[in-house]
């Protein structure tokens, strides 16, 4: 076998390795109540939540319930089937944004995304129930190293987060335009 085909057999050998498995995320039912789409859902919340730093401040429950979207709509964006006209500069922008949120509330950077939107939604139910203990513990250290009290406390004093507004807005613009609609915040 010469050189130059032993190389062929070696890239094609290479080429038959595990693909790296896909990520997947879902929202809670709770989470679209009332609303049939949960892409679209998410989109207009987060779109309105981002929209400015006081959006958020001093309101822990809706900030978890705006980041679990966020981190569902890093893996929906990119990969939903429905929306094929997306730019991928879109999916680009929510990979730039998740370093942003996840830095600013504490999560592990290789955290998956759905035990991140899993342990925020049941950190919002509790806050709303007026269980702040609960919350703590909704949110575990796998996924949140510095500990469930302090990721309640940044989400209680959220920062302006200009990337991840960036991608709600850009989300929303791409949607509209599947839909051909203006620009601008749903």
């Amino acid at each position: 076998m010469t050189a130059h085909l032993r190389l062929l057999a070696l890239l094609a050998l290479g080429a038959c390795g595990a693909l790296p498995p896909a990520q997947y995320a879902s929202l809670p039912p709770d989470a679209v109540a009332g609303a049939g789409d949960p892409l679209r859902s998410a989109v207009a919340n987060t779109s309105v939540a981002f929209a400015s730093p006081q959006k958020l401040a001093g309101r822990p429950a809706e900030a978890a319930q705006a980041v679990a979207q966020m981190e569902y709509l890093a893996v929906e964006i990119p990969n939903n089937v429905r929306y094929p006209s997306i730019s991928p500069t879109v999916g680009t922008q929510f990979a730039q944004a998740r370093r942003e949120w996840r830095s600013a509330l504490g999560i592990a950077p290789d955290a998956p995304p759905q035990p991140v939107i899993e342990s925020l939604y049941a950190a919002s139910r509790a806050i709303r129930a007026g269980q702040p203990d609960a919350a703590a513990s909704a949110l575990p250290a796998a996924v949140f190293p510095q500990g469930g009290q302090t990721a309640v406390l940044r989400l209680a004093s959220m920062p302006g987060l200009p990337l991840t507004n960036q991608a709600a807005v850009a989300a929303t613009d791409a949607l509209r335009r599947t839909d051909g609609a203006p620009r601008g915040r749903f």
